[in-house]
Parts: structure tokens; sequence; C-alpha cells
């Protein structure tokens, strides 16, 4: 085993304790914590709204939840629609996202979630109304703890 993969199974095991042992805000912020993001957040499509089940703001830790958008302005919509994985680094410059969606996000990383069926649930991602240098190396990590978080939800719920 590399030591990409014995890293990345470390971090999965520590997002998984942190995840049952504090919390789905605290595994958020783990999440963010390794990120130049301001914002990570688990979000639930909701017909032609995006729900807020849990967010982890890097200036107002105590923040846990946003309010619904519509689907329309969110690059999450995105993510369910091309069922995968997508990052933009500027949304301004970004030319395959010019004229797309009327966001004030500029930075983006974020996974589908899928439910139990399989079928998309939501999101789990990183965002920012500033521009963030890119992290591919994390994008393995985020779709390990958006199956971990769909999975902790759905027992606790």
């Amino acid at each position: 085993m590399s030591n990409e993969q014995n890293s990345m199974l470390r971090e999965i095991a520590e997002f998984t304790t942190i995840l049952q042992q504090q919390g789905v805000h605290n595994a958020l912020k783990y999440l963010n914590n390794r990120t130049p993001y301001r914002f990570t957040g688990l979000y639930r499509f909701d017909g032609s709204l995006l729900q807020n089940d849990a967010l982890f703001d890097q200036f107002t830790p105590a923040l846990q939840r946003a309010e619904p958008v519509p689907m329309s302005v969110t690059f999450c919509s995105l993510v369910g629609q091309r069922q995968q994985p997508l990052e933009i680094q500027d949304a301004a410059t970004d030319t395959q996202m010019q004229g797309l969606i009327d966001t004030e996000v500029v930075s983006y990383c974020g996974v589908l979630i899928r439910d139990a069926a399989g079928q998309p649930f939501g999101t789990l991602c990183h965002y920012d109304m500033q521009r963030c240098q890119e992290r591919t190396a994390d994008m393995p990590l985020l779709q390990a703890a958006a199956d971990l978080l769909y999975q902790h939800t759905q027992t606790k719920g």
C-alpha cells in the first residue's frame, strides 16, 4: 500500500471517529480545516430547493445551518444533474460555468451524496465567496465523507 493510500485511510478513520464521537458539525469542521474554503456544508435536494442539513463556517463557527436556497442558484444543482464531482476555482473566469448559475459563490468543490437506493440525495461541498486554491487531493476524502455522513444522518435521524 502506498503512503498516499495509508494517509487516506488514516484520514477516513480520523473523520469517522470525529463523526461518531463529536457529531456532524465537528466532522464538517475537520474537513473544512484541511481547505482554504470558508464553508463546508451538507446539502439535501428537496424539489426546487436546496436544504442545508449542516454547515461549518470558519468565520462563524457557532452557525450550524443555513437557510434553504433555490436549486437554480447553486453549483450543487450541477453536481446533482451531472452526478459527478465538481470543482470550480473561480466561477467568474471559468468559461464552462459562465452563464450557468447566478450565484455569489466564487470557489466550489462538491461531491454527490446518494441515498440507499443509489439515487441523488444531496451534496457535501466546500465553497467560498472568494477565490480559493484548488485541492484535488481532498476529493477522495470528500467522497468517502459524503457516504459516511449520509449513513450517520440516516441512522441518527
